[in-house]
């Protein structure tokens, strides 16, 4: 019987009669007819139905007289999933009630480890009284009390404190960073909540918070009903603010959270989320219903996620609100968004093929009345594409197709049907260089109508047209590696692509119509594009030759030196193209990127592009670097960019294209000329539990700050802290700046304080 006395274990039939009366005794306690044989030194015995009770002590004793069993010297009892522990068990076979003392310990279904001086138990160790309970809980929830009574799923307790928070190493009799202390609690496993009475939030030992009543949920909980932790705060729009969300758990699937908003200066206002999970997907809705300057607003969003099988999926994109005065005064996304997307989808996935058919509507909900009435319907748009397997030739075949239809209350109106053929063949040279022969073809149909409005600016009112440009293209890459010893291996690369086609769409008087192709900007990532534009509405064609070198340079300690630099040629001029773009001349900008990362603590990237006619002036540059280690970590980026395309479809475009007359190039106070130069410095700052973040934006042209902000936070096992504030300058829908602040406390199990000033 005692694990830790081999010798009494092998006499055990002498004890015959003791241990019947030992097993009779227990068996009443536990409600069942049998034990199980003592199991081998250090092997715990295996649990089954048929034998539920298990028990090893050092000895055993039984008083038939009084109707006593008393184990004692370590001992344990096993029944289902629950373990007792303690130094001495005395079960009264006339109360049925087993009394344990003695460092009591007692392993629980789901987790709970509870401890306690002294407990006595009943019906399966179900319903009992502890002095001195403590007890561990899942997500590291800690609990105390004085005193304790349990019955079946309900434990009430005297004098609780409870806190997720690990005790101090050094001092074990510290307070902790934050406990619940309460007069009396109830602990309630079967509804998953923990409720006080008389309640006091401390931090550091010191009372900062009194609840009548409090309650929160059990840390076994996944999703529970109840009041959420309100939150109060102060805006410029809203005033004095207070909000009390309400989480409603409906089911397994679903749940529902409303938020009750007052406000000085607006009154008041409800928002709500719903979401719910499917067998096929899933589904969210969210909204608002608030008063706003005197009349009433609202937003609602919605997204739905749907499978219909392994191949075709479905879904939607439903948002809308009344204003961008809304939006921004009671803070739904921020207030940031001038666009609305709506759409709803089906898409299919094949081995190597893709298809998708979607309708999309935009709203507008900025102020300018400019852009009123020329956000576009999509209705519809479909795609599809293909990537075949190596044919008999080597090469590969690629297929890309669709449709949309697009219109708008003012502005271009425009159908189109487009494909694009791509077939690559790649072949290994004799020197290890790698050649690649391409041939692509787009096509395009077009119907267009208010074809005179923006974004064209056309000179006709209606167009029906089409498009298409045939294109061969060959590429060599000669990679060339060294092996430096010491220093390493340097790797460098000579490209160089020649590309044959038909001149290009005309961008003056043109017929065709552009929906998908209104960026025009060179960079180091299309320099060996065929077509550098985002889609086919513009085709950039005639012969073409774009030269380059890529190199790296890689160290035996890891760090690495990457860069590339090229250019494009034409031999003719074809197509006007838009000043500022790096491609108006027959020798294009030269673009250039280099990276370089010596070490863990320093990290640096740079892209640029000057222009080769202008004395290598610098018409494009973004630079990032961050440098030091995690516990101290600065950044730093500086745009510059001697246009704004934010601006270049606003007007007709004759006065932005190279070639224009003298009278019709834009000055430097429109805003398309107008160029940007931006600095961004940070620092972050990681050191154990604690983050520090900072950020300021700046345009030095103007000489005026866009933006700054810094975060604050600490967050260890039990409880979270953060301290954000944001300044935002410029002006966004109408406003002059943004001043954002926030400050929130979260305890871990409990809920999240919070303070949000703006």
């Amino acid at each position: 019987m005692a694990a830790s006395h081999p010798p009494r274990r092998t006499r055990l039939p002498p004890l015959r009669l003791v241990g019947a009366a030992m097993t009779a005794a227990i068996a009443s306690l536990w409600g069942v007819m049998a034990w199980a044989q003592v199991p081998p030194p250090g092997q715990k015995p295996a649990i089954s139905r048929n034998e539920p009770v298990f028990y090893r002590a050092d000895r055993a004793a039984a008083d038939r007289e009084h109707g006593l069993v008393t184990l004692s010297g370590h001992v344990e009892i096993w029944q289902g999933q629950t373990v007792l522990k303690a130094d001495r068990v005395t079960y009264d076979r006339n109360t049925g009630v087993a009394a344990a003392s003695g460092h009591v310990a007692m392993v629980q279904p789901g987790g709970d480890v509870v401890f306690a001086d002294y407990a006595e138990l009943s019906d399966a160790m179900k319903n009992g009284i502890l002095t001195d309970l403590r007890a561990l809980l899942p997500q590291n929830g800690r609990l105390a009390a004085n005193g304790a009574r349990r019955t079946g799923d309900v434990t009430e307790m005297s004098g609780a404190i409870y806190t997720t928070c690990n005790l101090c190493a050094t001092n074990p009799k510290a307070p902790p960073l934050w406990d619940i202390r309460a007069s009396s609690a109830l602990r309630d496993t079967e509804h998953k909540k923990i409720e006080y009475r008389n309640a006091w939030v401390d931090f550091f030992g010191v009372p900062v918070a009194y609840f009548p009543f409090l309650v929160h949920p059990d840390p076994t909980a996944g999703r529970t009903s109840g009041i959420l932790i309100p939150t109060a705060g102060y805006s410029t729009h809203l005033g004095a603010y207070v909000e009390v969300p309400y989480y409603w758990a409906i089911n397994g699937q679903s749940d529902l959270t409303l938020t009750p908003i007052a406000a000085t200066k607006q009154g008041g206002g409800l928002q709500f989320r719903y979401r719910q999970a499917l067998n096929d997907g899933r589904l969210i809705v969210s909204g608002s219903g608030a008063n706003d300057n005197s009349s009433l607003g609202g937003h609602l969003f919605a997204r739905g996620d749907f499978a219909i099988n392994d191949t075709w999926r479905w879904g939607f994109d439903f948002n809308r609100a009344t204003g961008v005065d809304y939006m921004r005064d009671w803070r739904i996304q921020n207030g940031l968004v001038p666009v609305l997307t709506s759409s709803a989808w089906l898409e299919g996935f094949g081995e190597g093929a893709y298809s998708r058919l979607d309708v999309r509507s935009y709203q507008n909900i900025e102020n300018s009345t400019s852009q009123i009435g020329r956000v576009p319907f999509v209705m519809p748009h479909y795609q599809y594409r293909f990537f075949g397997e190596p044919d008999p030739l080597g090469g590969r075949l690629q297929v890309a197709t669709g449709f949309f239809n697009v219109e708008r209350q003012r502005g271009t109106n425009t159908q189109r049907a487009r494909l694009s053929l791509d077939w690559q063949r790649p072949e290994i040279g004799a020197w290890g260089e790698r050649w690649t022969f391409r041939l692509h073809l787009d096509a395009a149909a077009y119907s267009a109508t208010s074809f005179n409005e923006a974004p064209n600016f056309g000179d006709h009112n209606a167009t029906q047209t089409a498009q298409a440009m045939p294109t061969a293209a060959l590429k060599v890459n000669w990679p060339l590696m060294r092996d430096a010893g010491t220093w390493g291996t340097q790797v460098l690369e000579p490209i160089a692509q020649v590309i044959i086609a038909p001149d290009g769409s005309t961008y003056a008087n043109t017929r065709v119509p552009n929906e998908d192709s209104l960026d025009q900007n060179l960079t180091d990532a299309n320099l060996f594009s065929v077509n550098r534009f985002g889609g086919v509405d513009r085709l950039e064609g005639g012969i073409r030759v774009n030269v380059g070198v890529r190199g790296a340079w890689i160290f035996p300690s890891g760090a690495r030196v990457s860069g590339l630099v090229g250019e494009s040629y034409r031999p003719r001029r074809s197509s006007p193209w838009l000043l500022g773009s790096g491609l108006e001349r027959r020798f294009s900008d030269v673009v250039n990127r280099l990276s370089f990362t010596p070490n863990p603590l320093l990290d640096l990237t740079a892209r640029s592009r000057f222009d080769p006619n202008a004395r290598m002036k610098v018409t494009e540059a973004d630079v990032t670097g961050s440098f030091g280690p995690e516990a101290l970590r600065f950044s730093a980026g500086f745009l510059h960019s001697s246009i704004n395309p934010f601006f270049t479809y606003d007007f007709p475009l004759a006065g932005y294209l190279w070639g224009a007359t003298a009278s019709e190039v834009p000055t430097a106070t429109e805003p398309y000329a107008a160029p940007r130069d931006e600095v961004t410095l940070g620092a972050s700052t990681h050191y154990g539990p604690w983050r520090l973040a900072g950020t300021a934006q700046t345009n030095i042209r103007t000489h005026q700050m866009d933006s700054m902000g810094f975060t604050l936070a600490y967050e260890n096992e039990c409880a979270i802290f953060n301290l954000n504030f944001y300044k935002r300058y410029t002006s966004l829908n109408g406003d002059h700046g943004d001043t954002v602040a926030l400050f929130s406390i979260t305890l871990k199990t409990v809920g999240e304080f919070g303070f949000h000033p703006m």
